[in-house]
């Protein structure tokens, strides 16, 4: 999950289909990987939370909100990724195989 938002966080310029296609990407991993047994119930539900808040960070950029405040929003979905991984150690590396 940290990987994913580092690499949009890396990006000059954060658009909402690079966005979109990570949140995409996210919740597509998170399925398979909760029905292959890779992750728990528990992660996945709790995961959800950043594929979510990417989808609504989506939104404030096709609202036209500034760079300056998607980038803030991206900076507190790393300080989320850090506690699940935290709590669901490896869930960052379990997602970022499917890559």
């Amino acid at each position: 999950m940290r990987t994913c938002i580092d690499r949009l966080i890396a990006q000059p310029h954060v658009d909402g289909p690079r966005v979109k296609s990570e949140a995409e990407y996210i919740s597509g991993r998170l399925e398979v990987c909760r029905i292959n047994g890779e992750i728990s119930n528990d992660a996945f539900l709790d995961a959800g939370a950043i594929q979510g808040a990417l989808e609504m960070i989506v939104n404030h950029i096709d609202m036209g909100v500034s760079q300056r405040e998607i980038h803030d929003l991206l900076v507190q979905q790393i300080t989320r990724a850090n506690r699940l991984e935290e709590k669901h150690p490896g869930l960052d590396k379990i997602i970022e195989k499917g890559r």
